[in-house]
């Protein structure tokens, strides 16, 4: 029974509150001015083990810039992170799947996630990655594979309640 409740506890961890949506978005904007410049991305993406060439890095700026003010927004971010439906949900949540794991087999370990979330500021143990994979882990492999993130993402990335 105190497995179901400590299960229930990290799928809430998982939800993204208007806070911790702020930090995030602060760790891509190193200037402080309230929005992402391509160079930011880049910077962000590079430091999380990415690759992307210039072009591939401004067809992204360009699909994340919906009002085409060059920047990327707070609102434009929470977007982002939010919409994971249709093709371009789809891709989005591939890029993501993948920025995570590091060593591109597939899967999303613990470790890989200790490393991502570090790097985004967030401060967890080896451990605490363990527990939060724990509920999503549908096959029971240790680990996330692309369909168990899609199905955290959808469930997870949703407004959580008004505190």
């Amino acid at each position: 029974m105190a497995a179901t409740t400590e299960a229930d506890s990290n799928r809430k961890q998982l939800i993204v509150s208007p806070e911790e949506m702020q930090k995030i978005f602060n760790q891509f904007d190193a200037n402080k001015d309230g929005k992402i410049s391509l160079t930011e991305l880049a910077t962000v993406l590079k430091s999380m083990g990415s690759s992307y060439k210039e072009e591939e890095l401004v067809r992204v700026m360009e699909d994340l810039d919906t009002d085409k003010d060059g920047f990327i927004s707070l609102s434009e971010f929470e977007t982002i992170c939010r919409t994971s439906s249709g093709a371009a949900g789809e891709a989005e949540l591939r890029e993501a799947f993948d920025l995570y794991d590091q060593d591109k087999n597939g899967l999303i370990s613990a470790e890989e996630l200790n490393l991502v979330l570090n790097r985004l500021g967030i401060k967890c143990s080896v451990d605490g990655c363990v527990a939060m994979i724990k509920p999503v882990d549908a096959d029971g492999d240790g680990n996330v594979n692309f369909e168990e993130f899609r199905s955290m993402m959808t469930t997870s990335l949703k407004p959580g309640p008004a505190p």
